[in-house]
């Protein structure tokens, strides 16, 4: 079997720079697999691990893409609660987006998005003087929650959140 080769602990600036270049040329498994050889290299380097949480989210929906299991548990791997909290808000609310793409009832991703919004909270709470993001991404799945509602005629204040299947009335 091929064995995997380190990177050199200097390289890991411009790994990571690449990392996010590919991130935003949609291809998360590549951005997944480069912030793997970091973190080999240097196992608390929080960019890192805050990159592959989103990598591993990227992929959410396609058809070989990451878990939801598999995205919360690197988010366990985050130093700082604020990290833990805002990026398992967004693991949530992804996986929350991943299920509305699919053949699932429109009120499916509510219980996820229900989620989000509880980690969002915790976030903001925990959040720097000044930095908003938790606030920014509460808003905008309270927006998605809202659209939802009114397509499929579900009140989201009465789904239960963090259901490992679509939520049933």
């Amino acid at each position: 079997m091929l064995e995997l080769k380190p990177i050199h602990l200097d390289a890991v600036p411009a790994a990571l720079e690449k990392a996010e270049r590919y991130r935003l040329l949609n291809q998360p498994a590549e951005a997944e697999s480069i912030c793997r050889d970091v973190l080999a290299v240097d196992p608390r380097n929080a960019e890192a691990q805050a990159m592959l949480v989103l990598a591993l989210t990227d992929q959410f929906g396609d058809r070989h893409g990451a878990s939801l299991d598999a995205a919360l548990a690197e988010v366990r791997q985050l130093g700082d609660g604020y990290e833990r909290a805002y990026h398992t808000g967004l693991v949530y609310e992804r996986w929350a987006k991943a299920q509305a793409g699919r053949a699932a009832p429109h009120h499916a991703p509510l219980g996820w998005l229900r989620e989000a919004l509880r980690h969002y909270e915790q976030a903001q709470g925990a959040a720097p003087k000044g930095n908003d993001e938790a606030i920014l991404r509460w808003n905008a799945c309270v927006r998605l929650m809202r659209r939802i509602e009114q397509a499929s005629g579900h009140d989201a204040a009465h789904v239960t959140a963090g259901r490992r299947e679509p939520p049933l009335d």
